[in-house]
């Protein structure tokens, strides 16, 4: 496992992280769970991703049961807030929320610090500076190490970036955005609002909720036990109005097979060293069910694709791909 710097921030982390929505929050058992993430550990991966909202706190407290056996140097924390946690109807980043739903968080975890605590949204409802200004306070008091955002714009990048900087408050260095080969929004602007800043990227779903590791066909029923199939799980695969099993998509993908077959890669293999190209991205935020994806993924690091590779990927998807 090869590891890169989040930013210009202190945390170093490997290139492919572990997430915990799709392991806990996605109906896998508590045993099965900690199998996976006792698995990432063996295989090098140092930052387990998780939200205070995955399973209504469920993914923090497995996600600790499954470290707390581990020396404390061995592991990095990310956890987030913004939604609602199980039946609870308050939300959002004000200072009494991030108050309350820190302590909760590192409760849940069982630990004194998180590595790195997110906003998984932008609260539009809260003035930005009495966010700015908990989340300082949360790192002035020890219980957290470092700050981060998920799916904010450029403009609200910029925005934070200048207050932080203004009131002499911790700055963001860490940012997470859905990205992949067919999920490339974050090239337009945020990728380049956030190296203004010295923030980096732990992307999520560079598999494209798994169209991208090949299993689903054009015209088929999706496997019993994939997301597609589950209910509670594939509202995920249908974003801004493109659903991620139309045949016209799957086909597409389907002709990328060759392509990784010809690189003696898998395809959740090629899709990652894919994602892994951009020296933006910090780490790619991998999901499973079972010990055994894990052992696949891992192989990614370290792939090297040519730009003949590149091109040739874009050739065949480019027709499907969202960008701005």
């Amino acid at each position: 496992m090869q590891k890169r710097q989040l930013g210009a921030g202190p945390l170093e982390v490997s290139e492919l992280s572990f997430g915990t929505w799709l392991t806990v929050a996605g109906g896998v058992g508590r045993e099965q769970a900690i199998r996976c993430i006792h698995a990432a550990l063996e295989y090098g991966i140092t930052l387990f991703d998780t939200a205070n909202q995955y399973g209504a706190g469920q993914a923090e407290l497995v996600l600790g049961e499954a470290l707390k056996s581990f020396s404390r140097d061995r592991y990095l924390i990310a956890t987030k807030l913004f939604f609602p946690v199980g039946d609870e109807p308050d939300r959002g980043l004000s200072a009494a929320q991030i108050e309350k739903q820190l302590n909760r968080s590192l409760e849940r975890l069982g630990v004194d610090t998180i590595d790195l605590y997110q906003c998984h949204r932008y609260d539009a409802e809260t003035p930005l500076e009495e966010t700015l200004g908990a989340l300082d306070k949360a790192v002035q008091s020890g219980k957290v190490r470092t700050l981060g955002f998920s799916e904010w714009t450029a403009e609200q990048i910029d925005a934070a970036a200048e207050l932080t900087s203004a009131g002499g408050l911790t700055p963001f260095t860490s940012s997470q955005p859905q990205y992949s080969m067919l999920w490339r929004k974050p090239e337009a602007t945020v990728f380049a609002a956030c190296a203004r800043h010295g923030i980096g990227n732990l992307v999520f779903s560079p598999l494209a909720h798994g169209v991208l590791s090949g299993k689903y066909v054009a015209g088929q029923a999706p496997p019993p036990g994939s997301r597609a199939a589950s209910e509670e799980m594939n509202v995920f695969m249908e974003t801004a109005g493109r659903h991620y099993r139309s045949d016209y998509l799957l086909e597409a993908v389907a002709q990328l097979k060759p392509i990784a077959m010809d690189l003696g890669l898998t395809m959740p293999q090629m899709a990652l060293a894919w994602v892994l190209r951009r020296p933006e991205v910090a780490s790619a935020i991998i999901g499973a069910s079972r010990p055994e994806q894990i052992a696949d993924n891992v192989k990614a690091v370290g792939v090297k694709l040519s730009a003949e590779v590149l091109d040739r990927i874009d050739q065949i998807v480019g027709g499907v791909v969202v960008r701005a």
